[in-house]
Order: structure tokens, then sequence, then C-alpha cells
């Protein structure tokens, strides 16, 4: 079936600052088929070009391509700090003319926390349109639904032909950074363009 989830234990300093869950550890003397090590100093954004989530590029390889909406939130990427990243990149600057961005907080708690540190006034004054949270059109039901021809950078996980909407749309997967820097210039952006 292939393989859809790879869980890692956090190492050094990231594990300092994470309560990390007892089940999530190596085992003492396991054996593995092969062991990947990848330093992700040296790892560029990364991003999922449609119809398909394995798709995946690195962003410098993958031109200038225009978007109409980006999109970010839901359970994938929809987490405060998520938001926070965001707001940091875009604080003080609007939405590329003719770009619609929809933020959806993934939970009640993240909604709150944005809200209360100025998060959410921070997007707001990009331009940026606040949704309830939940799954919002990230199913293709509601708030944000693409439209035929329209091109999406999402922050969620599934980019399948049809999946926010018309089956004529395009949706590319990347990070809150990327989709940030992306709704200030109207085309797929790495942030460290866009950082002053």
């Amino acid at each position: 079936m292939g393989g859809k989830a790879g869980i890692v234990p956090p190492t050094g300093a990231p594990a300092a600052h994470l309560d990390v869950l007892a089940w999530l550890a190596v085992q003492e003397g396991a054996t593995y088929s092969r062991t990947v090590e990848v330093d992700l100093d040296t790892l560029e954004p990364q991003i999922s070009a449609p119809p398909f989530v394995d798709n995946v590029v690195d962003l410098k390889d993958l031109g200038k391509v225009a978007v109409d909406v980006v999109y970010m939130g839901t359970c994938t990427n929809g987490r405060y700090e998520d938001m926070a990243a965001a707001a940091q990149i875009m604080k003080g600057r609007k939405l590329a003319k003719g770009v619609r961005m929809i933020v959806v907080p993934a939970s009640s708690a993240s909604l709150q926390q944005a809200t209360e540190d100025g998060t959410l006034a921070t997007l707001l004054a990009t331009g940026a349109t606040i949704g309830t949270p939940g799954c919002g059109a990230c199913i293709g039901r509601h708030m944000g639904v693409l439209a035929p021809g329209e091109v999406c950078v999402f922050t969620g996980n599934r980019n399948f032909r049809g999946r926010m909407g018309s089956p004529d749309a395009q949706i590319y997967l990347a990070s809150p950074e990327v989709a940030a820097a992306t709704a200030l210039t109207g085309y797929i952006t790495h942030p460290q363009d866009v950082m002053v």
C-alpha cells in the first residue's frame, strides 16, 4: 500500500521545547531495513504540484506560477504557530492585487490564541479573510471553493483534482511561510525573497 506517514521523534534543541509522548521514541535495539538521514539545514522548501501529493519538487525548480487564491489552514497548517509565522512575514504589507487569502484556524484554541496576541489582526490588515475553525474548502464544501481555472496555494495535505472545488482548478501544497510570501507577490514565492 505504500507509506502514508513518517513519524520522527524529535531530538536536539526541538526535543527540549516539546512535550514528547512516551510512545514516540526509537525502541532500544530496533533494526531497520534502511536508515535515511536528512540534514534539514540543507533542504530547500518543497512544494507539491498538482494533481498528486507525491508530485514534490524543490520550490526553486518550480518556476514562476501565478496564483489566484492562498488558502492557509484547516486541520493541516492551521495551528497558531502557522498563522503566527505567516503574520510575521506579512506584517505591514498587503496582499498582491487579485489574490484572495483565506485563513481557517485548525481549532478554537488556535483561533483564540491568534486573536489574543494580534496575529489575526495582522492577517486581516493584509487583506486576508478569516474563517471559522473547521474544514472550509479543503473538502470542497464552502468558504473559498475554487472556480474553474483558478490556481491555489494551499497549506493543507491534499491536492487531488476537484478536492477544493472545480476539477479544472490547480492546487499546490506548500508551507505557511511559502503561502504568506506567495500572497504578497501573487506568484509562488520563496519566503526569503520577501524578507526585509
